[in-house]
């Protein structure tokens, strides 16, 4: 029987060996007024389907692992979303082109609930800072909601 070690263990890693390893969770909360507006956003107008709504910044060398999306306050019904990335400077790359449901798409919005990336993609490293944008479908929204959305992955930095 063959003992194999893969090379290269352990490098790329950033931020120095500790114990507790490079994951990192990064959160974002989208909240919404009674006529259905982002609060704390750019623009107050209702949103409404194709809408893209950014938020969080993921920095370059994240490693995309998983996502989890809870809805703890409804959208109006029919409201559904795909959950992706887009690079903050807009150019996509040949590698790892941006994509906008990435962690799912036609995530239900309508209905209080506990939501799981449901993409089937292979992790991804960003080679540069996006975005994680959250795209409105189904319907526009017309109600005070909530969302939170989390993203793990791991930091590798920008090598």
């Amino acid at each position: 029987m063959a003992t194999i070690k893969k090379k290269s263990m352990g490098e790329a890693q950033f931020g120095g060996f500790t114990p507790y390893g490079n994951v990192t969770a990064l959160r974002a909360t989208l909240q919404t007024n009674a006529t259905g507006g982002a609060l704390n956003a750019d623009a107050a107008t209702a949103l409404a389907i194709n809408d893209k709504v950014y938020l969080q910044l993921l920095p370059e060398g994240f490693v995309l692992d998983d996502a989890q999306a809870v809805v703890s306050t409804a959208f109006t019904a029919n409201v559904t979303g795909d959950l992706g990335f887009e690079y903050v400077d807009g150019v996509d790359h040949a590698e790892v082109p941006q994509d906008a449901a990435y962690f799912g798409a036609a995530l239900v919005l309508s209905a209080a609930a506990r939501l799981r990336a449901t993409g089937t993609k292979a992790p991804v490293k960003l080679p540069k800072q996006a975005y994680l944008v959250l795209t409105i479908k189904g319907a526009a929204n017309a109600k005070a909601a909530r969302l939170d959305v989390v993203v793990t992955g791991e930091r590798f930095g920008p090598k």
